[in-house]
C-alpha cells in the first residue's frame, strides 16, 4: 500500500482530531507527528503513523464494510416525530425501517414528504393533538425533538415535570406506543444545557418509561460519509422487558473523510456534478467584496478598509465572528449548514464563485439524493436542509439499531423455540445477527 493511499493535510487531520490547524503544526514541530511530502510537494500525514490517536485506529480497523451489509431479520415498523424535510426519515429507510406514521407540523416540511413519498402516511399538525395509541406495538420510535428548559422548583424530575415541552410529547408517544427501541437525535449542546438539568430530567423520564437509555453520543457527521461537520447527539432507548436479548454498538467509523468537493462533483458520492438549482445571491456590493475572500476563509481575510465596509460597528467589537463573509473550500468538509447561507452571521459562500450555496448544493452537502425535491419558498427550503439530519448519518445510525433490532428479534425467537422444546434448540451466535434453532 502506498503511503499516500491514506494520507490526509493538515486542514483534514485537524477535522478528524478536533483540534486546530495550529495544533497539528505545534505537533509537528515537537515531534509527536510527521509529515510527508506528495508529488507536488504539499505535506501529507499518512493515517498508519496516526495510530496512537484513538480516532484514527478506529477508522484504520474499522468494520464499515461489513455494518453496510446490515439487513432486518423481519420488517421493522417505524414512527418518527418532528420530521421535518426527512433526511433522518430517508436514512432509516435505507437502513430497512417500514414508517407506519411521521409527524411534522411545518406545512411545506410536509408538503416535501408527501411529494416524495406519496405512500407514507404525513401526520401533518401539532403533535399535541395526535393520539399514538392506535400505533402501540410499533417496534421503533425516533425523532430530534426540540430542546427546551424545564421547570425544576419543587419538582421530582419527572414525566409529568415536562410538560409543555415537546419532549414531553416524544415520551408521551414512547408510553403509549411501547416501541421495543427509540432514538432520539439533538445537538450536541443538549449535553451541557441548563448546566445538565436538561438532560438529567431526560434520563429520569426514560427511567420512568420503562426504558434503559444507552450512554449518549455526539456523532460527527464526517465520520459517517456526510462532507459536513455537523455534530448530533444520539440518545437510544431500549425497553427493559427486551433489554437482556439486546446487542448494541454504535455504527464505525467510515475509513474516508469526503470533502466539499465530493458532494458538489462526480465521485465517489455522486455519479454527477451538482444539478443546476435555484439559490439566493448576494447584493452586487457584497459579490464583490467577497472576490477578496480566499477559500476556507472570511471577513478577516479582507484587506483593513473592505472589513471596516463591511463589518461595520462589529469591526470594532470582540469575539471571531467567524460565520461572517465566510467562505467554503473544496479540499475540507463544508461548515455546519445554517438555515440561510446568505445571512450574514451565518454565510456559506461556493468556494469560486461569489454567490451563496444553492438549494442542491445544500441538499448534496446533506447527503439528500438528487432526486429529493423540496417544497416551498426558497427561504423555506433552504431551512428545511438546513435543519435537517444528514441522509447518510441517518443511514449509518440506522444500521445499528436494525443490529440491535435483529438481535432482540432473534433472541426472542430462540426463547419461545427453547419454551416449546428447550432440549431440541441450539443457540448459534452469528455476529450481529442472530440464532438458529437445531
Amino acid at each position: 500500500m502506498s503511503s499516500f493511499e491514506h494520507a490526509i493535510d493538515a486542514d483534514l487531520l485537524a477535522d478528524i482530531l478536533s483540534v486546530s490547524k495550529t495544533t497539528v503544526s505545534q505537533w509537528e514541530k515537537s515531534g509527536k507527528i510527521t509529515a510527508i511530502l506528495d508529488t507536488t510537494g504539499h505535506k501529507r500525514y499518512a493515517l498508519e503513523s496516526l495510530q496512537s490517536f484513538d480516532v484514527v485506529r478506529q477508522m484504520l480497523e474499522s468494520t464499515w464494510n461489513q455494518e453496510i451489509l446490515i439487513k432486518p431479520v423481519r420488517p421493522f415498523s417505524s414512527i418518527e416525530l418532528f420530521a421535518g424535510a426527512g433526511g433522518l426519515a430517508v436514512g432509516l429507510e435505507k437502513a430497512g425501517f417500514q414508517a407506519v406514521a411521521l409527524n411534522e407540523w411545518d406545512k411545506h416540511a410536509c408538503n416535501t414528504l408527501r411529494t416524495n413519498r406519496p405512500h407514507w402516511n404525513i401526520l401533518e399538525g401539532d403533535i399535541q393533538q395526535i393520539d399514538f395509541k392506535i400505533f402501540k406495538g410499533i417496534d421503533f420510535i425516533s425523532g430530534g425533538f426540540p430542546c427546551q428548559a424545564f421547570s425544576y422548583a419543587g419538582k421530582q424530575l419527572g414525566f409529568e415535570d415536562t410538560r409543555g415541552t415537546l419532549f414531553f410529547e416524544f415520551a408521551r408517544a414512547i408510553k403509549e406506543t411501547q416501541p421495543k427501541v427509540f432514538l432520539g437525535e439533538n445537538v450536541r449542546g443538549l449535553l451541557e444545557h441548563d448546566q445538565g438539568k436538561t438532560l438529567a430530567t431526560i434520563r429520569a423520564v426514560i427511567a420512568d418509561l420503562g426504558y434503559s437509555l444507552i450512554e449518549p453520543k455526539v456523532l460527527k457527521a464526517i465520520f459517517y460519509q456526510v462532507p459536513q461537520k455537523r455534530e448530533r447527539l444520539m440518545l437510544v432507548g431500549i425497553r427493559n422487558d427486551v433489554l437482556k436479548y439486546a446487542k448494541f454498538t454504535w455504527p464505525a467509523l467510515c475509513q474516508r473523510i469526503f470533502v466539499l468537493r465530493d458532494a458538489l462533483k462526480a465521485g465517489a458520492l455522486y455519479p454527477q456534478d451538482v444539478p443546476d438549482s435555484v439559490g439566493q445571491q448576494y447584493p452586487a456590493r457584497k459579490a464583490e467584496i467577497f472576490k477578496f475572500v480566499p477559500q476556507g476563509g472570511y471577513w478577516r481575510d479582507l484587506p483593513d478598509e473592505l472589513q471596516r465596509e463591511y463589518m461595520q460597528g462589529s469591526y470594532f467589537l470582540g469575539g471571531g465572528k467567524t460565520g461572517m463573509a465566510r467562505r467554503l473550500a473544496w479540499n475540507t468538509p463544508s461548515l455546519t449548514l445554517t438555515c440561510s447561507p446568505a445571512q450574514k452571521q451565518t454565510e456559506r459562500c461556493h468556494p469560486e464563485e461569489h454567490r451563496p450555496l444553492t438549494v442542491r448544493e445544500y441538499a448534496r452537502i446533506q447527503t439528500f439524493p438528487d432526486d429529493w425535491a423540496f417544497s416551498g419558498p426558497i427561504s423555506s427550503q433552504y431551512k428545511q436542509i438546513g435543519n435537517a439530519v444528514p441522509v447518510n448519518l441517518g443511514f449509518a445510525m440506522g444500521r445499528s439499531l436494525i443490529a440491535l433490532l435483529n438481535s432482540i428479534e432473534s433472541k426472542i425467537e430462540v426463547s419461545k423455540a427453547e419454551i416449546k422444546n428447550p432440549e431440541a434448540c441450539e443457540v448459534v451466535q452469528l455476529g450481529l445477527f442472530d440464532k438458529k434453532c437445531a
